[in-house]
């Protein structure tokens, strides 16, 4: 006890270390049902999956990923099997910045999507890989 007592300081900046270290994977949606940037490339490309964009309207205007089909986060419950009809191809869920795209993963699993993920760090990470965005 008197070891941490007489060494709170250093005790104090290993746990603030330990916690910024930590906070990036926190942040950008990691997960099991998560894919960086390259890692969906890769899911469109060999395994032909959907983009679904989870955004607004307008913010879907401004910029998404190429040949994705936009379905608002609040009407995905509804709509999704409309848009994907086939279940066993993978669907890829995107937003801004990942947190709506988690939220739709496990909506699209509700609905018997097993193959969903979400984009880690959505369109943001999707930019700062420098990979194409379309508008309109």
């Amino acid at each position: 006890m008197d070891f941490i007592v007489q060494n709170w300081v250093l005790i104090s900046i290993a746990v603030a270390s330990a916690a910024m270290l930590m906070w990036p994977a926190l942040t950008r949606g990691g997960g099991a049902n998560s894919l960086t940037p390259m890692q969906a490339v890769q899911l469109i490309n060999r395994e032909k999956a959907l983009v679904i964009d989870v955004c607004a309207p307008e913010e879907f205007a401004a910029g998404h990923v190429s040949n994705a089909k936009n379905v608002p986060v609040a009407e995905l419950e509804t709509r999704l099997t409309q848009v994907v009809k086939n279940k066993t191809v993978p669907v890829l869920m995107v937003c801004a910045s990942g947190i709506r795209s988690k939220r739709a993963v496990a909506t699209a699993r509700k609905l018997g999507y097993e193959k969903a993920y979400s984009l880690a760090g959505g369109m943001g990470a999707w930019r700062a890989a420098n990979l194409p965005v379309s508008k309109g």
